[in-house]
């Protein structure tokens, strides 16, 4: 019977990609969307893949969102928490309420979806979780100190999670993508794109097919020996 595999974010962009390719690794995926109906319909109908609408920064909405989950499709073993968001500012323009929005969406949300299929990955004795991390989480970033912290929090939560996971067969991993051509990177000015393309000795933007491959990878049956690793993919910008 084919595992069940959630991407929160699924529908769009980084989230779309890998929900396809889950997919193609044979997993029945459950893509979540928190607000685009529209683009999330026109992808189930693209591609046939499950999906769930609710907020992944509330706890209460994610814990009705996984039982039903459980009880119509099966439980989770394979859990891709991709969901995030940006309210970029300096500190100084910076607002509580944007603080909180991005440590809510991005950080959040790894814990609550965790916390309600972490018990179950245990009791089957496998689990696969995939946190999608930044860059900017890795290196910083002007204007993000919202957005690296949530991100760099994702990468600290994975080592210490991944450490409660091992004896049961569950592997916890992260993957920190760079600049990646998706919508939200196409909103940047073309002249500041073009300055964060010349920092990338690959030359180019990374595609969001490059982080599915990665994602397919950290969750195949056979990776049980990868855990605690974040798998950086942005075509040389940030080695360390």
């Amino acid at each position: 019977m084919a595992r069940v595999a959630v991407v929160t974010g699924g529908t769009r962009g980084i989230g779309a990609a890998i929900s396809r390719e889950l997919q193609r690794q044979g997993r029945t995926v459950v893509a979540t969307y928190a607000g685009n109906a529209a683009a999330a319909e026109a992808f189930k109908s693209e591609t046939g893949i499950h999906v769930v609408q609710f907020d992944a920064s509330d706890f209460a909405a994610c814990e009705k969102a996984v039982a039903g989950i459980a009880a119509e499709i099966g439980p989770v073993e394979v859990l891709v928490n991709n969901a995030g968001i940006t309210r970029d500012g300096t500190l100084a323009r910076m607002s509580r309420d944007m603080w909180d929005a991005v440590i809510d969406t991005n950080l959040g949300s790894c814990y609550n979806m965790c916390k309600l299929t972490f018990e179950g990955m245990r009791a089957a004795k496998f689990g696969r979780i995939v946190n999608i991390g930044s860059i900017n989480g890795q290196a910083g970033q002007y204007g993000q100190v919202n957005y690296a912290a949530a991100k760099s929090g994702m990468h600290g939560f994975t080592k210490a999670l991944a450490q409660e996971g091992a004896r049961f067969g569950i592997t916890v991993n992260a993957i920190a993508p760079g600049y990646v051509d998706t919508d939200m990177v196409r909103a940047v000015p073309a002249d500041v794109l073009q300055k964060i393309i010349a920092r990338i000795p690959m030359g180019r933007l990374g595609h969001a097919e490059d982080i599915a491959r990665g994602v397919a990878f950290l969750t195949a049956d056979e990776a049980d020996f990868v855990t605690g690793s974040t798998l950086s993919i942005n075509g040389g910008q940030h080695m360390y």
